[in-house]
């Protein structure tokens, strides 16, 4: 950790599948212990720049660096040069990513699930990360499901799981991806109330979502993406309650 460079800064993130620009330069900075919420309309970019954050898309042009360095690549005077993928995977090891879809691993038990990334990537020692999967469970309300599998949990008992998993391996800055946009409307509020408590301790966060009133509570800076750019960013209270451009006002009128 660096004190006093950001978390996340992007300059002029551009990202192109095949002739379709998805992302035509992003600029943005996410702060240490800020919790930053990209709204925005479906194929609006915001899924692919997360992605860009931590390499699992590579970048067409522009820098991305995560506390000061580029994840997927190494520096070396003005130039970058793509790191092999062992040293990818150790730079992305600070960085927990919870998806739409849960990805658990069927065959194991909460607890296995969320001990396996310590084990296998880390090193740590079985009865260790046990022990440290069952605080995690504990701590999204899940104590008590430690020995269920997959099939046995809701699909918002499946994502807290899936954020236990991504918190054990300590992460600095954690990403989601639409966590809640595969739940039935009824079990939203439980994966709410962890990522509330995560960013209450203070936790940096950058959450892709549509919960409109999760952002405007929680997060510290609201970024509204439309067309692959930044229409408007700031205050949640402003973009959210005044948003200064059109485009943001007819998102709105449309979700709210």
């Amino acid at each position: 950790m660096t004190v006093g460079t950001p978390m996340v800064h992007a300059d002029g993130v551009r990202k192109s599948f095949g002739k379709a620009a998805v992302l035509r330069g992003i600029d943005l900075t996410v702060e240490r212990g800020q919790v930053c919420c990209l709204l925005g309309p479906s194929g609006s970019g915001k899924s692919t720049f997360l992605r860009c954050i931590n390499h699992l898309e590579k970048l067409d042009a522009g820098t991305l660096t995560v506390d000061g360095a580029p994840v997927g690549y190494r520096q070396q005077g003005s130039r970058l040069h793509e790191l092999r993928e062992r040293e990818v995977a150790l730079r992305r090891r600070h960085i927990g990513m919870v998806f739409q879809r849960f990805n658990l691993f069927p065959h194991m038990t909460a607890v296995q699930n969320v001990m396996e990334a310590p084990v296998r990537v880390a090193g740590v020692p079985r009865a260790a990360a046990h022990t440290d999967a069952l605080r995690l469970l504990d701590r999204v309300g899940l104590a008590d499901r430690a020995d269920c599998y997959p099939s046995r949990l809701s699909g918002g008992q499946q994502q807290r799981v899936a954020i236990a998993r991504a918190l054990a391996m300590r992460p600095e800055l954690m990403l989601f991806d639409e966590p809640t946009s595969a739940l039935d409307p009824e079990l939203v509020g439980d994966v709410l109330d962890v990522m509330r408590q995560l960013a209450a301790d203070g936790m940096t966060m950058i959450v892709v979502t549509h919960e409109i009133g999760f952002a405007r509570e929680v997060a510290d800076t609201a970024v509204f993406m439309d067309g692959g750019v930044v229409v408007e960013s700031g205050d949640p209270r402003q973009v959210l309650g005044e948003p200064r451009h059109e485009r943001t006002r007819a998102f709105l009128s449309k979700v709210l």
